[in-house]
């Protein structure tokens, strides 16, 4: 047990969770009794799950259990040590092969998660004569990338195409230029600009790293994501995924060109100072990118939930302008956000509450992530809850 001294120093913390809980922003962790799926059991209940990233239910695929069973019986339950001493597998090689033809580049870097692969790629590429320019609503994981790094650092206002384009005017005299956003946004789940963004990268000789966590599994006639949604594969200098959303598994990469790659082996510290991913991770990633390029029934299948659950919310009265899977019901101040979750949960919906520091103060919202595991009886449930709720919290 701790001492009690210690115990007095760190007394402050208890007014700064009060601090929280007075403002309504205090968040606790709920506990998933089971399998991710689009039903989960809380608490001994079961409830319709709307809150996780399993876009297209891979989490309980068959294929992607098998694969990490075999994977466990090979190689057993560890890597060994970091990648650059004896911790890089065939299976690890493998899966990074397959990544590369799916994402239409020449190699792939696999790291421990999205927010190590941004770490490891900015970080590899830049210096202090470099400068940085990123999107105002970027993830958590872009941000902290680019306060780790020594380049510059610039912000653009969301999407706005004028204001990148004066601020890489500025920038000229910088050895090298980055711009860096996020394919799909993943709290309002609109999609970045990438075409007028590509334009301006070229103009300007910048280069253009797209964090497509989001889009990965989701965009793309076989879920290859938003880069190549628009097609511009041969334009975007990076493209960082995850594997821990739409591919069920765990894990983030940087795919790109094989110089980058091999520059990563040599400066990414997240690679060089961590052990990589477990064979049976690595063997489930594998499965579910080998799945996608054969077979593109499930994103299919999301986009036709996808699209049947905005329309009727649409009807409903809730106005939902996203771009992608991602629906927001933005409510405003977060204590009412905590009730809407709240009160959801009491007719059987589990739909997390997003208040700042995740969102501004005055855009708290509950966040709704489309599956496509969920049956038209499951969505239509789901619907009868916000048609419920809708009147009583005066939403509609």
């Amino acid at each position: 047990m701790m001492p009690t001294a210690t115990h007095n120093k760190l007394s402050f913390i208890a007014d700064e969770l009060q601090a929280l809980k007075d403002q309504h922003l205090y968040q606790s962790l709920v506990t998933v009794q089971g399998p991710q799926g689009p039903e989960i059991t809380l608490d001994g209940r079961t409830v319709l799950n709307f809150s996780a990233n399993n876009y297209l239910g891979l989490c309980t695929h068959p294929a992607l259990k098998e694969a990490a069973i075999k994977a466990t019986e090979k190689y057993g339950v560890g890597a060994g040590a970091v990648r650059t001493i004896i911790g890089t597998l065939d299976i690890h090689q493998e899966l990074e092969i397959a990544l590369a033809k799916f994402k239409h580049c020449e190699a792939t870097m696999v790291f421990q998660s999205g927010f190590t692969a941004n770490a490891g790629a900015i970080n590899s590429l830049l210096n202090e004569e470099d400068y940085t320019l990123s999107d105002s609503l970027n993830h958590a994981s872009i941000i902290d990338a680019v306060r780790l790094n020594k380049a510059k650092k610039g912000v653009y206002l969301h999407s706005d195409m004028a204001d990148l384009e004066a601020k890489l005017k500025d920038a000229q005299g910088f050895r090298h230029r980055l711009v860096v956003t996020d394919g799909v946004f993943s709290m309002d789940g609109d999609v970045a600009k990438l075409p007028d963004i590509a334009d301006l990268c070229d103009q300007y000789n910048a280069l253009l790293m797209v964090d497509d966590a989001h889009g990965s599994g989701v965009f793309g006639e076989h879920g290859e994501g938003t880069v190549a949604h628009f097609g511009l594969c041969d334009r975007v200098d990076l493209v960082v995924g995850t594997l821990s959303k739409a591919l069920g598994s765990m894990g983030g990469y940087v795919a790109s060109t094989q110089a980058m790659r091999d520059l990563m082996v040599n400066r990414a510290r997240p690679l060089l100072f961590s052990t990589p991913h477990p064979p049976s991770v690595a063997a489930s990633a594998l499965a579910a990118v080998n799945l996608l390029i054969t077979d593109n029934s499930l994103v299919k299948q999301l986009w036709d939930n996808r699209n049947y659950f905005k329309a009727e919310m649409k009807r409903l009265g809730y106005t939902i302008t996203s771009d992608s899977p991602i629906l927001p019901v933005i409510v405003g101040e977060s204590e009412r956000a905590q009730l809407l979750s709240k009160r959801l949960l009491d007719e059987g919906v589990f739909a997390r509450a997003i208040v700042f520091p995740t969102v501004a103060k005055d855009k708290a919202r509950v966040r709704l992530m489309m599956s496509a595991a969920f049956t038209r009886e499951q969505l239509d449930r789901g619907l009868a809850a916000f048609a419920k709720l809708g009147k009583e919290l005066s939403l509609v």
